[in-house]
């Protein structure tokens, strides 16, 4: 599962980092420390381009941008977009099998670049938010995929473009936190996760143990829990309290 992450990064930077050309059209938030479902957030795609009647050119070379996309997959044959608040997270294990996912898997896959994702391990009554972010300052590549919603009663309206990041099993570590993880897609595998003219994915699904191993795994404060809370303060460690100590003690 991955409900929640934190994505602080400039779009200036993250065209250096991706190797993308910016067309958010200056609309991307900045140092959003809650990415939380149904927000508009950065992603890296890589696409042919189109002539002036939308038609793909083949036989064009790729370009790779960053764009705009809504967490929440809208599935393009989808009646109702509310449909995306249930799709934020795609299981690799069945997702060549499923409708709502196996066309934008083989066709429309994406990055998302992230500092680093938020998960809660349960413990007795309480869950304990933490932070899973990689060692230096490189950001994260979740993998994603995407799709383009038309409302077929506003026609001229333009498109809702929607997108999904897809989980595995953890491993390592990880599982003493949480069961599931967001696929991390290391650089080396960026080109052909993105390649959209390479229609079988199934080989790029399993995770990336160098990644998984090299993880800071980092207790965080609770206040991550509320969406409205948004601030570089939420990625700070926060050491829990030692067992058997009231936690009201250390409150100021």
């Amino acid at each position: 599962m991955c409900g929640r992450y934190s994505a602080s990064k400039s779009p200036a930077k993250l065209v250096e980092e991706f190797g993308a050309a910016d067309e958010t059209e200056g609309k991307a938030r900045e140092d959003d420390y809650n990415v939380a479902p149904t927000k508009n957030v950065v992603t890296v795609v890589q696409r042919h381009p189109r002539d002036a009647e939308g038609n793909t050119l083949v036989e064009e070379p790729t370009a790779r941008t960053l764009r705009l996309m809504r967490w929440g997959l809208v599935p393009f044959w989808a009646k109702d977009p509310a449909v995306g608040n249930r799709m934020i997270n795609t299981r690799a294990e069945t997702a060549t099998e499923k409708p709502a996912f196996k066309r934008a898997l083989a066709r429309r896959r994406c990055l998302v670049p992230a500092d680093g994702w938020y998960e809660w391990r349960r413990a007795g009554k309480t869950r304990e938010p933490f932070f899973m972010t990689g060692p230096d300052a490189a950001s994260l590549a979740f993998a994603g995929i995407w799709e383009s919603w038309r409302d077929k009663n506003e026609p001229e309206a333009a498109p809702l473009i929607t997108f999904s990041i897809i989980t595995t099993a953890a491993t390592g570590r990880l599982t003493d936190i949480h069961d599931r993880m967001p696929l991390l897609v290391p650089a080396r595998n960026w080109a052909a996760w993105l390649d959209p003219d390479r229609e079988d994915a199934t080989g790029l699904l399993a995770p990336a143990p160098d990644l998984v191993d090299a993880l800071e795994l980092r207790p965080v404060s609770d206040k991550v829990n509320n969406v409205r809370h948004n601030g570089a303060e939420l990625i700070e460690r926060v050491e829990p309290p030692a067992p058997g100590l009231d936690a009201t003690l250390f409150e100021v």
